[in-house]
Parts: structure tokens; C-alpha cells; sequence
């Protein structure tokens, strides 16, 4: 069986209870709770920022994800772990300067992560494989919740993990947008480590019984 890890995104949560929300992951058998946070500025959404977080991780043992979708993630990187972030990503094309943002990440002694649009190359993360923990590779334009998973973004999964396996480096590979039980298996087969799952958990008649179908899909 894979050791995939399912991670339950809280932006197909209710909103007006959040802390409910936020246990019931667990009590589903999550592994990790993703937040995606926008900024209204480098996609056309807002979600919710520092409170928030700290509001989340205050009702959940769970590590916490947080995916910055942010112009210029610098200016509040160290503010999210500091809010309980246990893994923070953000865009490299979002940064002024990359590598000082991943720095600051890991000063915090948290996991350090780039995301990736559809529409960008694996090389712009290349310059700072040997400094992740995670790589995003989003399989929807980052923005909005519910959007149809863009089947091209297997070929970029594959491609990822050849990156990976030949730094050598332990990197895993988080997979974002559209992801649901019948696109679970491919997902993991072309190499995805983390599902992020919106809608696919959070609409689900039986939430607890999707997590274990989707993390008992099968490596090739």
C-alpha cells in the first residue's frame, strides 16, 4: 500500500465553524490540515491570514499547511509560523527574493516548500531543490476551491520526482487542485506523496471512509 498522506483542505470547510471543522479532519483520519491563504493580489481571492491560522492550529494537533498565495511572501512568511504553520509554501514567481523567504522559513525550524501554477516550469524551483521539504505542483491555476483537476499535471508530477530522485534530496511531492477519488489512483501512481483534498472530503456523504479509499491507492 502507499504511504500517501491526505490533507484536507479548510477552504471547503464552513467558515462559520471553522473549530468544528478543524477537529473533524482528525476525527476523518486526516493527516495534515492545508489553508491556503490569498491575498486578492497574486490570485483574485482572499481568504484569511495570521488569526486565522493560530485560531486552526489552536483546536488541532494535526501539522499544519499553510500554502501562501501571496505577492512577496518575505514580508510575512515568519508571521504564519510564528501563527502555527508546520509547513509553509509559497510561489517563486510571488518573491522578490526566494532564497531569503526560504530562509526565513527555516530559521523558524519549519519545512520549507515552492508551489507551482500549471502554467510554470519545474525550473524555476530547480535553483533550490536541495533547500526543500515539499514541492507544490499545483494542479489547478491557484485561487478558487472546486476547479477541475487539469490532467496535464501528471506529466509534471512525473517529471518532479525524476528532479527529485536525481538531487537526491527527501522532498515530497504535494498535489493541489481538482484531486478526488476517481483521479486519486493516477495522482499517486505518477509519484504524489501529499493529496490536498477540498471538496472531494468536505462534500463527502462519508468523509472518514474517502480519506481511506484515497490513502489506500496503490503504487505502481
Amino acid at each position: 500500500m502507499s504511504n500517501v498522506q491526505i490533507a484536507p483542505s479548510i477552504l471547503s470547510a464552513d467558515f462559520g465553524n471553522m473549530a468544528e471543522a478543524v477537529k473533524n479532519v482528525a476525527r476523518w483520519g486526516g493527516d495534515i490540515i492545508h489553508c491556503d491563504v490569498m491575498d486578492g493580489v497574486f490570485v483574485p481571492n482572499f481568504t484569511f491570514g495570521m488569526p486565522m491560522v493560530k485560531a486552526i492550529s489552536a483546536h488541532s494537533s494535526l501539522p499544519l499547511d499553510v500554502h501562501l498565495m501571496i505577492v512577496e511572501p518575505e514580508r510575512y512568511a515568519a508571521k504564519f509560523c510564528d501563527a502555527g504553520a508546520d509547513i509553509v509554501s509559497f510561489h517563486p514567481d510571488a518573491s522578490k527574493n526566494v532564497a531569503k523567504t526560504l530562509d526565513i522559513i527555516a530559521a523558524k525550524n519549519k519545512q520549507c516548500g515552492l508551489a507551482l501554477n500549471p502554467d510554470k516550469p519545474l525550473s524555476l524551483v530547480e535553483p533550490y531543490i536541495d533547500r526543500l521539504d515539499v514541492l507544490v505542483i499545483m494542479s489547478v491555476f491557484a485561487g478558487f476551491g472546486g476547479q477541475k483537476f487539469i490532467e496535464e499535471s501528471l506529466l509534471k508530477i512525473i517529471e518532479a520526482k525524476k528532479l527529485i530522485e536525481k538531487s537526491g534530496q527527501d522532498i515530497k511531492i504535494i498535489v493541489d487542485g481538482g484531486v478526488n477519488l476517481e483521479n486519486a489512483p493516477r495522482i499517486i501512481h505518477a509519484g504524489a506523496d501529499i493529496l490536498v483534498a477540498g471538496n472531494a472530503v468536505f462534500g463527502a456523504e462519508n468523509p472518514a471512509q474517502t480519506i481511506k479509499i484515497m490513502r489506500q491507492a496503490e503504487k505502481k
